[in-house]
């Protein structure tokens, strides 16, 4: 499996011959200009995981990519609806040669006077070979056999000591940084001490654009 970190939440997964992306938003700009994508992954309807206003010029240019969302995106974001396939908790199918299995539900609570939405994890991986697994933005489920976590660093909606205990439950060997688009190299020097000192997973530094295989 390449996976190559495109800025905050924006992952491009490429296996089995297959290519699928993962929230583009509008925090990062590295996933604009894709083509050849079999698939465009949206965990929920924040704009920091499908930017309203460029994702529909990405599936104009990416006319045979699936678009598979959490169900309240379509409603959110009316430009892709005719595009979008609702893609809610426990759906899964194959693209290609790769397993795509969705998981969670609900996006992790930021305060109890905002209202919640819906969120969705993804996992992911071919037969045989190894699977990653996207959260969004809840640490709420743990799903079995990850190989590698795209783990987020940090958001509005979490504590560090939550982002520990979701590694540990995960057990994931290793893990990379995503969701990093509002903290500074000060703070991510804290966290991968942190995670290092208290957990088992390696945290791997993917710097954003370059490939790596995992």
């Amino acid at each position: 499996m390449k996976i190559t970190h495109l800025g905050h939440s924006a992952v491009l997964v490429e296996e089995a011959g297959t290519r699928l992306l993962i929230d583009p938003g509008n925090f990062g700009d590295g996933w604009v200009g894709l083509t050849g994508l079999d698939a465009v992954l949206i965990t929920h309807q924040h704009a920091d995981h499908a930017d309203p206003e460029r994702l529909p010029g990405l599936l104009t240019a990416n006319p045979e990519a699936r678009v598979l969302v959490e169900p309240q995106v379509r409603e959110a974001i009316t430009a892709i609806a005719d595009r979008a396939e609702d893609f809610g908790p426990d759906s899964a199918l194959r693209i290609g040669g790769v397993e795509v299995r969705a998981v969670g539900g609900t996006h992790a609570e930021i305060h109890r006077d905002i209202p919640l939405i819906g969120n969705v994890g993804f996992v992911i991986g071919a037969p045989g070979g190894a699977r990653l697994f996207h959260p969004g933005d809840s640490l709420a489920t743990v799903p079995g056999g990850v190989d590698i976590l795209a783990l987020p660093v940090m958001g509005p909606w979490a504590a560090m000591k939550e982002h520990i205990d979701f590694v540990r439950a995960v057990g994931a060997p290793r893990a990379f940084g995503i969701h990093e688009g509002l903290v500074n190299d000060r703070y991510l020097g804290l966290f991968r001490g942190r995670l290092g000192e208290l957990t088992d997973t390696e945290l791997v530094d993917l710097t954003v654009g370059e490939p790596a295989e995992v």
